[in-house]
């Protein structure tokens, strides 16, 4: 493995232990707010950010080829994931969710593949996959097994889907742009859609007074590093490690979650789970550091 994706797949590592903070952070902020004002709420805080940061620094406008790939990212990073999975929350539990959820690293390891044409040996594609069966193993004992219907299956499968080519979709584009360009722009292309949705959804009952100052701490760091700062790493590594490996760190998010849970909100950490998750770390661990196979050039 190269310095340059070792040094890549360190910092997803950063981005998903930040993205491992957001179902606390999402559990303060439903003290208040509705979930899909929580969706659109934190786009529009990283959205003002975003175009404060831009302004500053005097950062050209994206050209007319780069909009249409942001438009993609956009569409899952600030729709298509936050909005389709709290669709599903209303009709099935967090657990449930987390089961269909677990596929993420792979699926978005097979859109890299499929869309970039990504280089991966077949031991890659064990190691993913003994990792993606640990964490359906890790959210069974959660209690995942119940509560789910078919729609709510539908909707978190999209989700996942949504989140998982918007990872590619943006990683791709930090070919040509800066990985905090790319979030940047992402966040403030949707600002014309998140700022009067975030505050038509206030004027029709999408928050619940009076607010709480967890529930204001939630949305705000939801926004600024969850929606936000986070990707600056994110998007960097998966680029500099290559999508399909950097995405599998991306497996410790649901363990680390576990972990602020139970430091944050209460929750009891069992053997059984502890069991699960060194079963995700060591598959993880295999995945990033199987070497890419060399493609050698046909003979003329």
């Amino acid at each position: 493995m190269s310095v340059r994706q070792r040094q890549g797949l360190a910092l997803a590592f950063m981005a998903v232990v930040a993205f491992s903070f957001s179902l606390p952070w999402t559990v303060w902020a439903l003290e208040s707010f509705s979930p899909v004002l929580t969706a659109t709420g934190r786009a529009a805080i990283a959205g003002v950010i975003a175009a404060v940061i831009l302004a500053v620094a005097r950062v050209p406008r994206p050209t007319r080829a780069q909009i249409r790939p942001l438009l993609y990212t956009m569409a899952g990073a600030v729709f298509g994931w936050p909005i389709l999975i709290a669709l599903a929350l209303q009709r099935t539990t967090s657990a449930h969710a987390a089961v269909i959820a677990a596929v993420m690293p792979l699926v978005t390891a097979i859109i890299a593949v499929l869309r970039t044409h990504e280089h991966v040996a077949r031991q890659f594609w064990l190691a993913a996959a003994c990792g993606t069966g640990a964490l359906i193993v890790f959210a069974l004992l959660r209690g995942g097994a119940e509560g789910g219907d078919f729609i709510a299956d539908l909707l978190i499968a999209g989700a996942v889907i949504a989140s998982s080519w918007c990872y590619v979709e943006g990683a791709t584009l930090t070919r040509q742009l800066p990985g905090w360009q790319v979030i940047s722009w992402v966040v403030v292309l949707a600002l014309p859609i998140t700022i009067p949705a975030s505050l038509l959804i206030v004027a029709t009952g999408g928050v619940t007074l009076p607010i709480t100052t967890q529930a204001w701490l939630g949305l705000v760091l939801l926004g600024v590093v969850s929606m936000y700062f986070a990707f600056f790493a994110w998007y960097q590594g998966l680029s500099m490690a290559g999508v399909a490996r950097g995405a599998q760190t991306q497996q410790l998010q649901a363990p680390l979650t576990l972990l602020w849970s139970a430091l944050l909100l209460g929750e009891v950490i069992t053997w059984p789970t502890i069991v699960a998750t060194l079963a995700v770390v060591a598959s993880v661990t295999w995945a990033v550091r199987v070497r890419t196979p060399t493609v050698v050039a046909p003979e003329e």
